[in-house]
């Protein structure tokens, strides 16, 4: 079942972050669908969070589309060579996002090797945010997409962590927000070889 806008309208970050695990991210691109399941995400708190593009209440060009209403994607290149996908989450101008860190590869997993030349038995293939996007097909053209459409979308498949199974941690590669860099807001699920690493805390 595809999720409803309404899913994406919690106004708590990290209950969407922790819940987004086990769903299912689906990408349709030329008539060819790949999917995999979310099995690692970080939660960024809009204005308030030293790591979020959004912090101080920041708004560029870039960064607009984190104030939409939540149900659209989020999409930017880091360092010039990844795409990092993003869920917008919240109401409009509660710029709250979760971005989606890893994926198990679970439909079209042929033209998921095809994308990333590798075998979908390697974990690296979708292991890490830059590796999970492309692995989907994700790139720039996928921002601001809606996420009860028909080319970007998540599906609850009944896919469920027990909560001994997800682990909480600090986030990664974001040292620059000082205090904030040491909140445990990145979410995983325990003994999964497609979460990035370290995935031992």
């Amino acid at each position: 079942m595809k999720l409803p806008l309404s899913y994406y309208s919690a106004q708590d970050v990290l209950f969407l972050a922790q819940d987004l695990l086990g769903k299912v991210l689906f990408t349709e691109i030329n008539g060819e669908i790949t999917a995999g399941i979310i099995v690692e995400t970080e939660a960024y708190n809009g204005v308030y969070d030293k790591a979020s593009h959004a912090y101080g209440g920041r708004r560029t060009d870039r960064t607009e589309t984190l104030y939409s209403h939540g149900g659209i994607s989020y999409v930017y290149l880091c360092y010039g060579i990844h795409h990092l996908f993003n869920v917008v989450t919240s109401v409009e101008d509660e710029p709250h996002a979760v971005l989606v860190r890893a994926i198990e590869p679970l439909i079209g997993t042929e033209i998921m090797e095809n994308r990333r030349n590798m075998p979908a038995s390697k974990a690296v293939i979708s292991s890490g945010p830059g590796s999970a996007a492309k692995a989907l097909g994700i790139d720039r053209s996928f921002n601001k997409k809606d996420l009860t459409g028909n080319e970007i979308w998540i599906e609850d498949r009944g896919i469920q962590y027990p909560s001994e199974d997800i682990v909480t941690g600090p986030r990664i590669g974001v040292a620059y927000a000082q205090e904030d860099a040491l909140l445990p807001w990145r979410f995983f699920v325990k003994g999964n070889k497609y979460v990035s690493k370290p995935n031992i805390i």
